[in-house]
């Protein structure tokens, strides 16, 4: 079975003296790991970088066998932001989340969608709150909807509301509510945005499924502190 596509690249682990192991994601067919020989020779590994965008080529010998991936570079993209922590780690925590969360070789191309347009927006001044609704989007998408626009016409429109969804409460800064974030965002509305979404995440996914949660995410938090 053979096919080609663009994807992203979400995760690698060595393989063996030179082969590695890489999940990407496809527009077409979704998360899929497959082998890469040769990826710790200097031409594949120097882009071989977490959230690159690649052309592949697939090839397998049935559905039910890991295959081998043929790789090259379309567009670097994480080589862009080494001087650049938050966003590094941004591109690093989405890879993982994907790369954990996805089901494997099932499309979701509203999630392609949102993560290439945000991978396209991550160089402008206010690209933290793109991220933060693009979790908000990711988590609908993986099928759990925490429903905020019920409590937008609330009496008070406090900076953070406090709001119960199913048995958890949550302080949600209202502009996740409203979908209208001001110009300016001070760091605790940032850091209080991520930790609502990260328990999001921890409560409907990765606590009920015993995974591990992504170090990087709760780097990524930490930086605004």
């Amino acid at each position: 079975m053979i096919w080609e596509d663009e994807c992203y690249l979400l995760s690698k682990r060595k393989f063996k003296e030179n082969a590695n192991i890489i999940n990407v994601f496809s527009k077409e067919r979704g998360k899929i790991s497959g082998l890469v020989y040769g990826g710790n020779s200097r031409k594949i590994r120097n882009y071989l970088q977490i959230s690159n965008k690649l052309f592949v080529e697939h090839n397998s010998k049935n559905e039910n066998k890991i295959g081998y991936f043929k790789t090259e570079l379309i567009k670097p993209v994480s080589p862009l932001f080494f001087n650049d922590k938050k966003r590094t780690s941004a591109l690093i925590s989405l890879c993982s989340m994907l790369s954990i969360l996805l089901p494997e070789a099932q499309p979701n191309k509203n999630i392609y969608k949102s993560f290439e347009e945000f991978i396209k927006s991550i160089s402008i001044n206010n690209w933290i709150v793109l991220y933060i609704f693009l979790e908000l989007n990711f988590i609908k998408d993986l099928g759990y909807d925490p429903n905020l626009e019920k409590f937008k016409n609330s009496l008070f429109n406090d900076e953070i509301k406090k709001i119960k969804i199913d048995t958890f409460t949550y302080d949600v800064p209202y502009f996740l509510i409203s979908k209208k974030p001001p110009d300016k965002i001070p760091n605790y509305l940032i850091k209080k945005s991520l930790f609502f979404t990260r328990s999001l995440f921890q409560n409907k996914f990765f606590i009920p499924n015993k995974l591990i949660f992504p170090n990087s995410r709760i780097l990524l938090e930490n930086y605004f502190s």
